[in-house]
This record gives C-alpha cells, sequence and structure tokens, in this order.
C-alpha cells in the first residue's frame, strides 16, 4: 500500500516551498511535485524586497542569502527627475533587499524545505485531483522521465503551482476578470553596473522621439555581471491588449540611461514574459481537503507587481491553517485562510486596485508621477505604501495618508 501524506504540495517555487519548509518543520510528512528540474527559470524580476528577506530569513536562509547581490532601496526616474530612495526602517522587516535570480532562489529554498523533512520529486506533473465521494484526495502525478503515473494519497493538498495553475482550475479556481491583471517581460543583459546598490524603476516610459508609451520599466542589478531588466504594464491601461510587450521592451532597452550600456549586443538570450493575477483575484481559495496560495491565488501585489514576498507570506498562511487541521483532526481549520487573507491583505489590496484603475488613464499617470517626483518627502511616503511597508507601531505622515485612503476606500464599492 502506498504512503499516505500529510499534506500533497504541487510545486516548488515560492509558496510552495514555503508551505512545505513549515509544514515538514512541524513535524508533518510531506510530498512536493515539480513539474520541472532545479535549477530551471522562471519569468520575473528577481528582486527581493524587505518582505521577503524576512521570510526568507525566518527559514533560516540568511547566510546562504548574504552570497548574492544586496542592495539598499530604489532608484526612481521620471521625467528627467532621478531619486534615490532607501527601504525604510521597520520594526519587522530589514532595510535591505537583494537581486537573486529564480533558478538560483527556488531551488535554495526547495532544498531548504527538504532539509526540514519535506520529500521533493523532480520532474513530476500532478495532473489532475483524485476524488473519493467527490472530496480531494490526492492527485495523480505522471513523472515525466518515465511518462508513468502514480496515485498520491494526502490528507490536503496545497495547490501552488503559479500564476497560469493548471490544478486549481481543475478544482475550479477562476481568476475574476474585474481585478487589474499586470503583463510582464524581462531579459538578462550585460552590465559595467551590475553591481549597483540601487534597483531601478522608471515610471514614464518615453521611445525616441520623446513620446510617452504605456507601462514602467525596471533594471534590478544582479552582482555577477548582468542586470534583469524588464516591462510591464496593467490590464488598466486603455488598448493594453494591442501593446506588444516585446515591442515595448526594445524601446526601452533602446532609450535607458547610457551607464548601464544595454543593447541587443549585451542581451544574454530571449526575453520571456507571462502574465500577473493581482489583489487576491483568484477564487475560491480554499475547499473541504484543498488550500490554494501564491500566484495560483492571485496574490501578487497591485501596485508593484510583487509576488514573491505574498507567495512566502501565503504559503506560511497555509502551514499554519493545515498544520491546525492535522493536529486537531478538524478539516474545518482550513476555511480560516479566506478570513487571513481579508485580514492580512483585504483593505490594502483594494487600495491598490483602485490605484492602479486611476493611473490607467496615462494622462493621470504622468501628472502623479510628476508631482511625485518634485517631492522626496512624497516619494518615501509611496515607497514605503506601495511596497507595504507601513509601520504598525506609529502614525507617520505616510501611515496618516494611508489611513486616510483606506477609510475612504472601505466606503467604496468596486465596479
Amino acid at each position: 500500500m502506498s504512503k499516505r501524506y500529510d499534506a500533497l504540495v504541487i510545486g516548488a517555487g515560492p509558496a510552495g516551498a514555503s508551505a512545505a519548509y513549515w509544514l515538514a518543520q512541524n513535524g508533518h510528512s510531506v510530498l512536493v511535485v515539480e513539474r520541472k528540474r532545479f535549477p530551471r527559470d522562471k519569468t520575473c524580476g528577481d528582486g527581493l524586497t524587505p518582505r521577503s528577506v524576512k521570510q526568507l530569513t525566518d527559514m533560516g536562509l540568511a547566510e546562504p542569502l548574504s552570497d548574492f547581490h544586496r542592495y539598499d532601496g530604489l532608484r526612481s526616474i521620471a521625467h528627467g527627475v532621478t531619486m534615490e530612495l532607501a527601504w525604510p526602517q521597520h520594526p519587522d522587516f530589514p532595510d535591505y533587499g537583494y537581486v537573486v535570480r529564480r533558478r538560483d532562489l527556488d531551488e535554495m529554498v526547495a532544498e531548504r524545505a527538504v532539509k526540514a523533512g519535506a520529500t521533493l520529486w523532480q520532474g513530476c506533473e500532478a495532473i489532475e485531483p483524485t476524488l473519493e465521494n467527490g472530496i480531494v484526495t490526492g492527485a495523480t502525478v505522471k513523472h515525466k522521465d518515465t511518462g508513468t503515473l502514480e496515485n498520491v494519497s494526502a490528507r490536503y493538498v496545497v495547490v501552488a503551482d503559479g500564476a497560469n495553475s493548471r490544478f486549481g482550475r481543475a478544482l475550479g479556481t477562476t481568476r475574476d476578470r474585474k481585478y487589474p491583471l499586470g503583463m510582464a517581460v524581462r531579459g538578462y543583459y550585460r552590465s559595467p553596473r551590475h553591481d549597483d546598490p540601487w534597483i531601478e524603476s522608471h515610471l514614464d516610459i518615453v521611445d525616441r522621439s520623446g513620446d510617452h508609451v504605456p507601462g514602467y520599466g525596471w533594471i534590478f542589478p544582479l552582482g555577477d555581471g548582468r542586470v534583469n531588466v524588464g516591462v510591464g504594464l496593467l490590464s488598466t491601461f486603455s488598448g493594453w491588449k494591442d501593446i506588444n510587450t516585446s515591442k515595448l521592451m526594445e524601446t526601452f532597452v533602446d532609450v535607458a540611461p547610457s551607464y548601464w550600456g544595454l543593447s541587443a549586443e549585451t542581451a544574454e538570450g530571449p526575453v520571456t514574459g507571462g502574465k500577473l493575477p493581482t489583489g487576491g483575484s483568484v477564487t475560491p481559495n480554499v475547499g473541504p481537503t484543498w488550500i490554494v496560495a501564491g500566484d495560483a491565488s492571485g496574490s501578487i501585489n497591485p501596485f508593484n507587481g510583487e509576488g514573491i514576498a505574498y507567495a512566502y507570506e501565503t504559503g506560511r498562511m497555509v502551514a499554519g491553517v493545515v498544520d491546525q487541521a492535522l493536529t486537531s483532526g478538524d478539516g474545518l481549520a482550513l476555511q480560516q485562510y479566506p478570513e487571513l487573507l481579508v485580514e492580512t491583505y483585504g483593505l490594502y489590496f483594494k487600495v491598490a486596485r483602485l490605484f492602479v484603475k486611476i493611473i490607467g488613464n496615462p494622462a493621470v499617470m504622468r501628472e502623479l508621477t510628476r508631482v511625485g517626483m518634485q517631492s522626496r518627502t512624497l516619494m518615501e511616503w509611496v515607497l514605503r505604501i506601495m511596497a507595504n511597508l507601513l509601520r504598525p507601531d506609529e502614525i507617520g505622515p505616510a501611515e496618516a495618508a494611508y489611513a486616510l485612503v483606506e477609510k475612504i476606500v472601505a466606503l467604496t464599492p468596486e465596479p
């Protein structure tokens, strides 16, 4: 008779590896199935904000993380103005981040979960849930090297297979199309500024003619001779479906500051792209014996497209409620998860969704960035709000401004 696991985790990315680590750390038997083999690439900006660093540190990864490129904050560029904004001091989060390629990061965290006691199957895809009397009891897993199928039994299933989440869709999860959807492409380039102490964000992309184009651009130094360069836009932009993101990327590389040395000749391989479901847009996120974390649940910050921190955090939340269900023997513990998400992110994500709807008007976006870039204090507030780094222990200008916005948004129905 095959082993029955306490938890089967679908996907070994940030959310899945986080859930697996915390469950294994609590003594539960965990199997993680990962469709590809490490190391494997993922389309991502590779930037770890202080929220991500905290989660990784809590998993005991501070020392291996220190081998990668550390940065101090954000260099923001718009309307001919450049402003360097350090990460703020915070009682819970560090004042620095790292840039780590996902091919390195995901393998490192998955190995940490294995060290904690989880079992990892690489090159194995969970192709469909297995059911007993209508209840999910595990998954049919395909070993891609051999093509053989295996039924894996588990008391609970954690769905963490990313933004496209085939397994989640098989369980009936869907994305609310009224919520903003992000689109992004990125590539790697050799650069003399590969060890720059700032990640760089361009809030007003223009072409060679000086005409504004929708979206934003980023350049994140990796410290290994390369930088991660990308562009993104949201579905709130008018005509976003007609925008060729690859062409947008070419435009950005063409007009990026010369000190980065970007060109077609310094590119390392083709650009890759993906869609980003934001703001908690995917539901349902829990069933009687299954639960969804990370990008598969749409847990990406609409303000800045950050998904890694929220993947680690939701993976940890999932592990918490699954642990409670396992130790108490009461599967209803899983039903706390939607409430936890609302309590932790609900109003913040609502504020973000309404904000990105407003800036979907290019003229409004240009005016807001123009005004913002005239005030360092204002931009420091914006950084704290958009990176979700407000201080719970004080009411400073940023906290006060955000609290006022929260009150207004809480009473505002979404279209």
